[in-house]
Formats: structure tokens, sequence, C-alpha cells
């Protein structure tokens, strides 16, 4: 009996990472956007890892605590697969709306003129004012912006939703072994941030052989048209 049982543990737990896995690497917006929005917004590897570690984190929490409530309340596996359903569509939704608002943005301050006058003496004594025009990439660097896309993009990730981990933990729930229970979400859990890393910083590493000096005016306004397009994905492709 106690072979039986340890099996069972070990064929969940083995599942578990599988799905977990399986889970991150398909799902594009667990990565995409913050691939694209370190290098745009030029974070460090370090602070865009730290980024997607917090989003990872809550994107899981916040799953984890759904089903905690669902299964102390006694609500039905379909019950929790509806909340995580509407949760996964609130979500895409809204990371479409960041990256449509961010391109919107990028758009407006790239086309903005922004002049800045400075007054030179010549040698012959005459003064001569000249306009200064910054571009893009200037107004990118002090935009206010920088300290609010992490945030964004956390509160989007606690809207979405990890729906295989619920099954996962419904078997380990109804027989009251909290252990496994645990044991479920944290091999859940630690293998899905550990991916998210990962390809965050494959991804990161690829997008040096990208000749970046050709996009630089647009590279914003493109950038939130890729988050939005990982929204799209999820929305209507289930990626």
């Amino acid at each position: 009996m106690f072979l039986l049982f340890e099996n069972a543990t070990l064929a969940l737990l083995g599942t578990t990472a599988v799905v977990a896995i399986a889970h991150t690497l398909l799902g594009i917006d667990h990565s995409l956007p913050f691939i694209v929005l370190g290098r745009s917004r030029q974070w460090s590897l370090g602070y865009t890892i730290a980024v997607t570690t917090l989003c990872g984190i809550g994107h899981v929490a916040s799953s984890v605590a759904i089903g905690g409530v669902g299964s102390l309340l006694g609500a039905s596996l379909d019950s929790l697969m509806w909340v995580e359903s509407t949760r996964g569509v609130v979500a895409a939704i809204l990371l479409i709306s960041f990256g449509l608002a961010y391109a919107v943005w990028a758009v407006r301050n790239t086309f903005r003129d922004e002049t800045h006058s400075h007054v030179h003496t010549h040698v012959d004594g005459t003064l001569h004012e000249k306009l200064q025009l910054h571009d893009g990439e200037h107004r990118h660097l002090h935009g206010s912006s920088a300290n609010v896309t992490p945030w964004a993009l956390f509160i989007v990730f606690l809207f979405g939703p990890c729906e295989p981990l619920i099954p996962l933990m419904i078997a380990p729930a109804i027989a009251g072994s909290w252990i496994l229970l645990v044991a479920v979400v944290v091999t859940f859990g630690v293998l899905t941030v550990l991916v998210m890393g990962l390809t965050v910083t494959i991804g990161y590493r690829l997008m040096d052989v990208v000749p970046r000096h050709r996009f630089t005016r647009m590279a914003d306004a493109v950038t939130g048209l890729l988050v939005a397009a990982s929204g799209v994905g999820v929305l209507f492709l289930g990626l």
C-alpha cells in the first residue's frame, strides 16, 4: 500500500513538473513581453529577470489562492476552472490594452517635436542660437513610464491564471494530504518561474543579433505591438 502511494505521489509530481514546463514554454505571454520590454526600456538582464520573477510569482500565487479558497469552500472543479478561464480573458485584454497604450505613447513621443535653445558665442563675438531636436530615443530614456511598466506587467500577471495548476491541486486537497498539496504547488511554481527566467534570458541575449540602429526611432512602438500581439495569441489562439 505504501509503495502504491509512493508511486502515485511520484507520478503526480512528475506530471506537475511536465505540465509546468509545457505551460510556460507554450505561453508566449510568459516570455515575449519581458524580452522586448527589457530591451526597449534598456533594462539590464538582471533587472529584467527580477521583473520576470516577480510577475511569475504573482502569476502562480493568484491561482494558488483561488484554488485554495475554492477547495476550502467546497467549490467544484468546473467552477474553479470557469473562474480561471474568466481571469485569463481579463488578463489577455489587459495585456493587449497595455501593449497598444505603450505603442501609442511611443509613436506620440517619436513624432513630437521637442526643441531646446542653445546660445553659442562665435570667435568674432556674434551670438548664434541653435535649436536642437531630441529624437524619440532621448525622450524614451527620460520618460516617466520607466517606473510604471514593471508594475503594469505585475498587475496583468496577477490576473493571468495557471489553469493547469488547479486540477493538479484537487486530488491532494480532496485526500487531505496537505504535504503533497504543498509539494505540487512548490514544484509547479518553482519550475514556472525558472523556465520563465531561462526563456527570457535566451530571448534577451538573442536580441543582440538584431540591428537595433535601424529600428531605434520605432523600437518602443514595435515593442508595444509585440506585447499586444502576445495578448492576442493568448485570447484567440490559447497560447
